[in-house]
């Protein structure tokens, strides 16, 4: 066992070709064996273990900066810089995380759990380096449906602008993507590009040029061009001032050392094409890399995702219920930035293709191409994870509030989301959409109130946003969709010794701490507060008659979020009430199991009741 020896990555430089081999079959094993007891982003990582290696035989991290775009493909990364020990507590809480984050590594130069950051970080560190003369290679990882991004391209246009040199993007192409133009002849063609002969000449033939005048560079360039185009799709690269370098198989680790060897000394930016297969040495993955980007825990020998008995989950509920109503309203239109599967969408899709637009990793362009389509009259449901509706802020302001456009936002993975962490926690949706003119924001307290509050959503006019959470719901059987009056609130529990304002997920929480305070001879009422936006303010005035103590609860940052809203309808009214907000804190939370964390801030039934109790023994 090569991998249990295994001290760092100088160790790769004394290794053979064949010994890599084995070392890169062995960090598979090891992946598969970890990820299949906790879950994890399989495929990805499968798929870089020979780039993961190449980069750490050709270049010297960290002083050579590697930024991995996203970093769920990084798992080979960890286990071969400084945590194959640490590995085993992948995505545990207070184990190591599913992303490359700063404070767990000096290697990790840059951490993101959002895509198509890589290239403009890695530019900033190429230009810092170069202000500060500090030597080193800068080399971006960035895989091919990350290109879709805007945020990618800007950064490629702003690089091919200031033409660094020791600035390395290398397009990882595991789903053939971006060209079909692959194989042997590529790899060869590539290596014989990148070398040194090669490169020379070509700089060379640049340098007379640039003497002879502009007639005789325009004809070098035109037949550069010709020549690459022939052999090679970088065609677009090359216009954004990057030298192109490939297609290069991935898993061909001599090829790809030897091809980051001869681009070492290009001059300018390089863009380096890869291709790989993803889930590459565990069939299940191989076979179907879409499911096993990212997987709950699973039977090794088998693939078979082990299933415990639950109710349906937020999302599949949302899922089938926007199908039936699509049935019977043709206007319904459903847009996803590149998240048709993790948003319940696969049916939709199939039953209405025509009505379905998967328009890739693009959130700014969801919201906007959403808002055009409402002023066309549709009725576009844009469906977000939280965490990455975030990245469309200005287009839900801009382009959809301003205007009154009628989209109705499905925002799934509100609240804690669990092992995926602080990157994905969509804690702060409440707060930053309640501020915004214009909008109603909702969330739904179990199957059937997210249902009906979907059909209202559709049924009105203005924008509308309607949170959920990650996991499975309460089990509560659906009937028809019925209208909901906006900003309307429920009362749920009558109570004596003050009332509990709850939204979404915690609403049945706060019910179930009441119910065992009561025991202890505490009686608190209970509200479903679902509307956040507006909200029901002629409740809180009868409310503010019949107690003096509230407790808001919601699965969101106490920062801005619901409470902050009671608290500013008190003191709009001049109404002095002790309220005691109950929410995420104003920090980062980490990565662990979703119900953990939820007790751990304390909006579960048992820190709602501990809560209570220590406001009331302050009253009283």
């Amino acid at each position: 066992m090569l991998l249990e020896g295994y001290k760092g990555p100088i160790d790769l430089r004394y290794m053979d070709y064949k010994e890599l081999e084995q070392l890169a079959q062995e960090v598979r094993d090891y992946i598969i064996d970890v990820t299949a007891k906790n879950g994890g982003h399989v495929a990805p990582g499968l798929g870089v273990v020979e780039l993961t290696i190449a980069l750490l035989r050709v270049f010297d991290p960290p002083k050579d900066v590697i930024v991995w775009d996203i970093g769920h493909q990084a798992y080979p990364w960890k286990i071969l810089t400084d945590r194959k020990d640490q590995f085993l507590t992948l995505r545990q809480y207070e184990g190591i995380s599913g992303f490359l984050r700063r404070e767990e590594s000096p290697y990790d130069a840059f951490g993101a759990g959002h895509s198509s950051t890589s290239i403009s970080a890695g530019l900033g560190f190429r230009v810092g380096k170069d202000l500060l003369k500090r030597d080193g290679y800068v080399v971006v990882v960035i895989g091919d449906g990350a290109m879709t991004a805007g945020m990618a391209f800007e950064a490629l246009n702003n690089a091919g602008h200031l033409r660094p040199s020791k600035f390395i993007v290398i397009l990882n192409d595991n789903e053939m993507s971006i060209s079909p133009n692959v194989g042997a002849i590529s790899t060869y063609l590539s290596k014989i590009i990148s070398g040194h002969f090669v490169q020379e000449t070509r700089q060379k033939v640049k340098r007379i040029a640039e003497h002879l005048g502009s007639p005789a560079k325009r004809l070098v360039k035109l037949t550069e061009e010709f020549l690459k185009g022939i052999i090679s799709p970088g065609i677009i690269f090359e216009e954004l001032g990057f030298n192109y370098i490939g297609p290069v198989n991935g898993h061909d680790l001599p090829a790809l050392e030897t091809t980051l060897k001869n681009i070492k000394d290009i001059e300018g930016p390089v863009l380096l094409h890869i291709y790989t297969k993803k889930g590459k040495g565990y069939k299940p993955a191989e076979n179907d890399p879409v499911t096993w980007h990212g997987v709950a825990p699973y039977k090794r020998e088998s693939g078979e995702f082990i299933k415990k008995p639950s109710p349906p989950t937020w999302t599949s509920v949302f899922g089938k219920a926007i199908v039936e109503m699509a049935e019977k309203d043709e206007k319904i239109v459903v847009i996803t930035p590149a998240m048709k599967e993790g948003s319940g969408l696969v049916e939709f899709a199939k039953r209405f293709p025509e009505r379905f637009f998967d328009v890739g990793i693009a959130e700014q362009h969801a919201c906007t191409f959403a808002g055009g389509l409402a002023a066309e009259g549709l009725k576009p449901v844009a469906c977000y994870y939280s965490t990455f509706l975030q990245r469309a802020y200005d287009q839900v302001i801009h382009d959809i509030a301003l205007q009154k456009l009628h989209v109705v936002f499905a925002i799934d993975r509100g609240g804690l989301v669990g092992e995926d962490g602080p990157t994905h926690h969509g804690v702060f949706d409440l707060s930053y959409l309640r501020i915004v003119p214009n909008m109603i924001v909702c969330a739904p307290k179990d199957e059937q109130e997210l249902v009906d509050l979907l059909y209202t959503g559709l049924n009105q006019t203005l924008p509308f946003a309607l949170r959920y959470p990650r996991g499975p719901a309460y089990g509560v059987p659906v009937e028809e969709p019925k209208n909901v009056p906006i900003g309307s609130w429920e009362e749920l529990l009558d109570g004596e010794d003050g009332v509990i304002l709850a939204v979404g997920y915690p609403v049945y929480q706060a019910l179930r701490a009441a119910e065992e305070l009561r025991k202890e001879g505490i009686k608190m009422g209970v509200v479903n507060a679902r509307f956040v936006k507006p909200m029901d303010e002629s409740m809180l005035l009868d409310l503010c008659s019949r107690y003096d103590l509230f407790i808001t609860v919601e699965d969101n940052t106490i920062v801005g979020g619901f409470g902050s809203g009671v608290l500013e309808f008190l003191s709009r009214k001049g109404i002095v009430k002790k309220v005691i907000m109950l929410g995420v804190p104003d920090r980062f939370v980490e990565h662990g199991n979703q119900n953990l964390l939820r007790n751990l801030v304390g909006i579960d039934a048992e820190g709602i009741a501990r809560s209570i109790r220590q406001a009331l023994k302050k009253v009283f």
